[in-house]
């Protein structure tokens, strides 16, 4: 790592995989019907244009910082749902196992394993960048490391 955090990925249609599951799960959260499916595609953008609307934010159908930076949610032990659920998925993202039972499964509770994944991704990247704090809390500075990819092979 370099000691800064990686920027906001720019995700747009015809993108797929990582991070697409977790906007759509963010998307959900934030009340638009799109299916998590891993692919950026029309449905997709057409939620991200609306979101976008909402917000006040330049309309163009693609995340960058400000899109991203409206479109999370805080969440931590206790919380559940959808963004929850963003959260989980970019942990199974970072598992090289094969098995999808190791580390935290994406069922939107964020419970003790969840938060022990969070908490050690936090510590991983304090030891390169001191000003990350290890909380257990994904706020904005942690989904940033999270959705650009951080500590990912």
């Amino acid at each position: 790592m370099s000691g800064v955090i990686s920027p906001w990925p720019q995700v747009r249609r015809g993108d797929r995989e990582h991070p697409v599951r977790t906007l759509q799960h963010l998307l959900r959260a934030r009340g638009h019907s799109v299916v998590v499916d891993g692919s950026f595609g029309p449905l997709t953008e057409t939620a991200v244009r609306a979101f976008q609307q909402e917000k006040g934010l330049a309309v163009d159908g693609v995340l960058g910082q400000h899109t991203w930076r409206a479109l999370i949610i805080t969440v931590r032990r206790g919380s559940t749902g959808d963004a929850v659920r963003g959260v989980q998925e970019e942990f199974q993202f970072r598992n090289l196992s094969g098995d999808p039972s190791q580390g935290p499964a994406v069922d939107g509770k964020f419970g003790p394993l969840t938060e022990a994944a969070v908490r050690g991704f936090q510590q991983a990247l304090h030891t390169d960048i001191a000003t990350v704090t290890v909380d257990g809390i994904v706020g904005p500075v942690t989904w940033q490391a999270l959705v650009s990819g951080m500590l990912s092979f």
